[in-house]
């Protein structure tokens, strides 16, 4: 038996997030190249549930973007 194959999270809904999960975000200073940045998620920084531009995020190493990716484990 095969697992469910999961859509995938979307990263302007804050339910998608936890603390621990690998993500890619957007720094302020990078919004106008788009230049991501890959790293595990610390904290969740926006209170709201839904985000039209990503949920803000501090990452491990203190970078602050929003959540453009969200990885399950498997990539």
């Amino acid at each position: 038996m095969t697992a469910p194959v999961l859509p995938p999270a979307d990263p302007r809904r804050r339910q998608s997030l936890r603390a621990g999960i690998t993500v890619d975000v957007v720094q302020k200073k990078d919004q106008r190249s788009g230049a991501t940045t890959r790293g595990t998620v610390a904290a969740i920084l926006t209170n709201s549930p839904f985000h039209p531009h990503g949920i803000k995020v501090r990452l491990t190493d203190g970078t602050v973007g929003r959540v453009r990716t969200v990885y399950s484990g498997t990539e």
